[in-house]
């Protein structure tokens, strides 16, 4: 089953990034209107919130984007730039918290301009994506993409005629071009901008495991892949498909900011499984439990970056998944599987 939330999302998202994401890159560009709420509210990776009590100096404050009443013709619209340039699965427009003040319809275009960034009021520019479609009060609505093939870098959201949207979610994969990546040459395969994606976990309490797959060593400790403490026998594993093929010759594990919480342990198993899918059932999990050994069991170090290469990393061919594993539970911020992509 997929979440957002408590809440289950549609099979389109499985296997999915949220290009829309802010912690991601992702960012507001041009609204029409954002007189009580600005759009970048609405590309937040945390789930939508209300307090009662709060108020800001024009008026309720809203966890989203929020247009004023319009009393002219037309209507409203947003222009996003992804975070990665990607190929759409399909989206959620989510008017969380939105009762009275929601737009009643809404419609998504999209356009591929990686160059720059395309003027939000030239319709020649524009694909629809999402004809004209009904909205209800504080509701996920999902729509899916009938062509995952092309790829777009933008996203013009339109409201009629005006109103507030919590969050938009675009569901998708990136779009790294790996033909321009050599044969010999050194990439990180599990890198989310190069299509990495957590496809199954044993609990992810305190932070998702695809934080692990994302830029930089992370800002604090809700920056990364969190368990909760582990009360009875096991341990915490993650199930990682790699963006190409390829041979994983460097692991990278960083337990930054983890100090009294990182894993005792950890250890790294591959596969090569081209077929299998982005839902894994309950037999294709506990067979991972016997894939080959990439990396053994390490120790690991509180706020650390621990670098596993040479005879510590077993070749075992190219894979296209990873099991990673934390020895009984723990955080851990960054992974870097570096390797050469298979031909």
């Amino acid at each position: 089953m997929i979440m957002i939330g408590t809440e289950e999302l549609p099979a389109f998202a499985a296997g999915a990034v949220n290009l829309a994401s802010a912690r991601l890159g992702a960012r507001a560009l041009f609204a029409t209107d954002e007189f009580f709420a600005p759009l970048s509210r609405m590309l937040s990776d945390a789930l939508p919130e209300f307090d009662p009590a709060l108020y800001d100096d024009n008026g309720k404050y809203m966890d989203g984007w929020e247009s004023r009443r319009k009393r002219v013709a037309g209507h409203d619209h947003a222009v996003i730039r992804l975070a990665m340039a990607g190929r759409i699965a399909g989206f959620d427009i989510d008017t969380h918290w939105f009762t009275g003040n929601y737009p009643p319809f809404a419609s998504v275009e999209a356009a591929y301009s990686p160059d720059g960034d395309p003027d939000p009021n030239d319709d020649a520019l524009w694909t629809e994506l999402v004809a004209k479609a009904p909205l209800g009060a504080s509701s996920h609505h999902f729509f899916e993409n009938a062509d995952r093939d092309r790829v777009w870098t933008h996203i013009r959201l339109h409201i009629y005629p005006d109103g507030g949207v919590a969050r938009l979610r675009v569901y998708g994969t990136a779009a790294f071009d790996w033909s321009r990546v050599g044969a010999g040459e050194e990439i990180d395969l599990g890198y989310i901008f190069h299509g990495g994606k957590s496809l199954a976990w044993s609990d992810a309490h305190y932070g998702h495991p695809d934080k692990m797959l994302e830029p930089g060593r992370g800002n604090n400790m809700g920056d990364g892949w969190e368990t909760k403490r582990r009360r009875g026998p096991g341990h915490d594993w993650a199930i990682i498909r790699l963006g190409h093929a390829g041979i994983i010759r460097k692991v990278t594990v960083d337990t930054h900011f983890y100090k009294g919480n990182f894993p005792d342990t950890c250890e790294l198993l591959g596969a090569y499984l081209p077929d299998l899918g982005d839902t894994l059932s309950d037999a294709e999990i506990a067979a991972s439990e016997q894939w080959k050994p990439i990396l053994g069991r390490k120790k690991l170090a509180a706020d650390t970056i621990h670098n596993f290469e040479g005879a510590d990393v077993a070749e075992i061919g190219p894979v296209t998944h990873v099991r990673y594993a934390m020895h009984p539970d723990g955080g851990t911020m960054r992974l870097r599987l570096i390797g050469t992509k298979q031909a």
